[in-house]
C-alpha cells in the first residue's frame, strides 16, 4: 500500500466521525458538514494562512498550501480586504454555505486515495444516498489512538485542542471520547476556538428552526 500522508484536521475528523463498517456518520450528516468546513478553517489557521477572532476571519497568507483540497478551500475564501470589510468575513456564514462542498471534497479525496469506499444506496428504492465505509482501517484506528492519547493528556497542543473542539461542537464526543470527565473540557474548548464555535452556532440554529417548525 502506498504510504498515506499525515492527515489534516478535516481528514482526521472524518476518520473519527464515520462508523468504519457502516460508513455512516456518528452524528447528523448536516452537522458533520458544518464541522468539516470548520476543520478546514482550523487547519488553515494552524498553518498561518487565516486568522480569526470574534466570529470573523480573514486570509492572512493567500499562497496556496501543498495539499490540493486545502488549496481549493483557500481559493474559495474572500481575498484579503474583500468580502467582509476590514473585520473579515463571517465564520458562521461561510461554514453554513461551504459545509456540504467541503465535506464532498474530502470524501472524494479519501475515496480516490483508497482510504474510504463509496457505496450508493437508495432510500425507498428511489432517492440515492452514499455511505463511506473505511477501507484503510489502520488509519482510522490510528486516528482514534491519537485522539485517545491526546484526551488522556488533556489535549496538550493546539492541534489536539482544535480537533477536540470540533468533535464536541458536532456532537461526536459520546462516540469518540472515552473519558467521561473530558466532555466538559471539550465543550469549554468550543468557545475558545472560533471555527468550532461557528460550527456550534449553525447547529444551534438548525435545532432552533426544527423546534420552531414543530411548535
Amino acid at each position: 500500500m502506498i504510504p498515506q500522508p499525515t492527515p489534516t484536521l478535516p481528514e482526521e475528523l472524518l476518520l473519527l466521525a464515520l462508523d468504519p463498517v457502516r460508513g455512516k456518520p456518528f452524528c447528523r450528516n448536516r452537522f458533520l458538514e458544518y464541522a468539516m468546513a470548520g476543520a478546514a478553517l482550523a487547519e488553515l489557521e494552524l498553518q498561518g494562512r487565516v486568522t480569526g477572532q470574534g466570529g470573523r476571519f480573514q486570509v492572512a497568507n493567500p499562497l496556496e498550501p501543498p495539499d490540493p483540497v486545502l488549496a481549493g478551500v483557500i481559493r474559495s475564501l474572500p481575498a484579503p480586504g474583500k468580502g467582509g470589510g476590514s473585520s473579515g468575513a463571517s465564520a458562521k456564514r461561510w461554514v453554513r454555505h461551504a459545509g456540504r462542498r467541503v465535506e464532498g471534497l474530502y470524501l472524494d479525496a479519501l475515496v480516490e486515495r483508497g482510504v474510504l469506499r463509496r457505496e450508493t444506496h437508495r432510500f425507498l428504492g428511489l432517492l440515492p444516498y452514499h455511505r463511506h465505509p473505511v477501507v484503510a482501517k489502520d488509519l482510522a484506528a490510528l486516528a482514534r489512538t491519537r485522539f485517545d492519547a491526546a484526551e488522556r493528556a488533556g489535549f496538550p497542543d493546539a492541534r489536539s485542542r482544535a480537533l477536540a473542539a470540533l468533535v464536541s461542537a458536532a456532537g461526536l464526543s459520546r462516540s469518540v471520547g472515552t473519558e467521561r470527565g473530558s466532555r466538559g473540557a471539550m465543550r469549554h474548548l468550543v468557545h475558545d476556538h472560533w471555527p468550532a464555535h461557528a460550527v456550534l452556532r449553525n447547529i444551534r440554529q438548525d435545532r432552533a428552526n426544527q423546534s420552531g417548525d414543530g411548535g
